[in-house]
């Protein structure tokens, strides 16, 4: 008799256990993304259909956005058709949406702001686009789209781009946007005690945890490239791909996705790569150096899941990289037309240049790419925030596809576990 109780006692346990336990590790579609926990890496592609920005919360809440993208649809209205629709909806600018999007990650992980604030390169879908109509911050003398919008609400503590302190490689500008973004840096440095830097190849110790980076030892920020710069492989020690600029016309000068800032995120067997829009095929008639890829893809090695390069455009994704990242799974932040372009797309799926499963997962792909690209149907999933969860320790982890229409964080679809390699 006391052999049953104890029996059903323990069921009972179990039982519980795995209801108040297991929930967050076994979502199911419908229901509403769990917060973050310590010990677990999250990682969110933001969909918004007007540029690309990933934001991150590492194992100790350490937090981290890389780029925030906004651009307008007045400057160019031939493209416009080219363009999906705006997600949530155009209520608010993109700016205002990723600002909600991560005030509400923060809130559910009690968390409060942004460590560490990451550019990879100046454009507006990745920094935010500015002109007269752009409205004015009420604290500094800068307007508010993207990056701005974001750090004007939440405090940045640290902030890293290709350009710190003076901006001018390969040239001076006086592009607005860039100017806007350096009269909020110079802002937020007076008044806020914002802390800038130049990211700087092959460093480990740029980014780095803030709150218990002692029980984290596994966990590391590699700066991979930026300016052309890229880690050799050993130690901190980088060399430059491109040659010295008093060797080219300015024509000729590496453009500004080339110089895109590259970093690889480890923890445990886990690792992540993002580029910005890096460049892997040259322009017919240009020459071999302007392929960054290559040199880039050689000292990151294998990855288990790797944001596409330039959105998937017809320059980047080369064999090599392909073949030398070989993640499990590709992320591609998409709302063009033109992303990803038939034969990157192909290259993504052949097994020539890396035999085993991989899926691929997309924020917003459009409905004429469907038409021309052979093989979308085999997208894992084709809209929706991207996130992927690190369980702790990094031995394994899901992909967990959230409802781009609404703000509620509820799930459409989860994929994995994955096992890290």
């Amino acid at each position: 008799m006391d052999t049953d109780r104890s029996f059903v006692k323990a069921i009972i346990l179990i039982g519980i256990f795995i209801l108040f336990f297991g929930a967050g590790n076994a979502q199911i579609p419908g229901e509403t993304l769990a917060p973050w926990t310590e010990g677990t890496l999250d990682i969110h592609e933001i969909s918004t259909g007007r540029g690309s920005s990933t934001f991150f919360i590492l194992p100790d809440g350490t937090t981290m956005l890389y780029d925030a993208g906004e651009f307008g649809e007045d400057g160019a209205p031939w493209r416009i058709p080219r363009y999906v629709d705006a997600k949530p909806d155009k209520s608010r600018t993109s700016g205002e949406w990723i600002l909600r999007y991560i005030q509400r990650q923060l809130s559910l992980s009690s968390l409060s702001q942004i460590d560490y604030a990451l550019l990879s390169h100046f454009h507006w879908d990745h920094m935010g686009q500015i002109s007269e109509e752009t409205p004015k911050s009420g604290n500094g003398n800068y307007q508010l789209s993207g990056l701005t919008m974001v750090g004007d609400k939440i405090p940045i503590s640290n902030i890293l781009d290709r350009g710190w302190p003076d901006y001018n490689y390969p040239k001076e500008t006086n592009d607005l946007t860039l100017k806007n973004y350096q009269s909020f840096i110079s802002w937020q440095k007076e008044n806020n005690g914002l802390n800038a830097e130049r990211f700087v190849p092959g460093r480990n110790d740029q980014i780095v945890l803030q709150k218990k980076p002692d029980d984290y030892a596994n966990f590391e920020i590699r700066n991979l490239a930026a300016n052309g710069e890229v880690w050799t492989g050993v130690s901190n020690v980088s060399r430059a791909h491109f040659p010295p600029l008093n060797e080219l016309e300015q024509d000729q000068y590496p453009d500004e996705n080339m110089c895109s800032v590259v970093m690889r995120l480890s923890y445990g067997k886990f690792d992540y790569y993002t580029g910005g829009d890096l460049r892997g095929i040259p322009k017919t008639g240009s020459p071999q150096w302007q392929d960054i890829e290559t040199p880039v893809a050689q000292v990151t090695g294998p990855v288990e899941v790797s944001l596409m390069n330039h959105h998937g455009y017809i320059d980047s994704q080369n064999d090599f990289f392909v073949s030398a990242l070989r993640p499990q799974v590709w992320l591609l932040s998409v709302w063009d037309s033109a992303h990803p372009s038939p034969m990157v797309y192909k290259r993504l799926l052949s097994e020539e240049l890396y035999p085993g499963p991989r899926d691929i997962f997309t924020t917003n792909m459009h409905e004429a790419n469907k038409l021309v690209v052979v093989g979308l149907d085999k997208l894992a999933s084709d809209s929706g925030h991207i996130v992927v969860r690190v369980d702790p320790g990094g031995d394994s982890y899901k992909v967990i596809v959230i409802d781009d229409n609404v703000e509620n964080g509820k799930i459409k679809s989860v994929h994995g576990p994955y096992t890290a390699r």
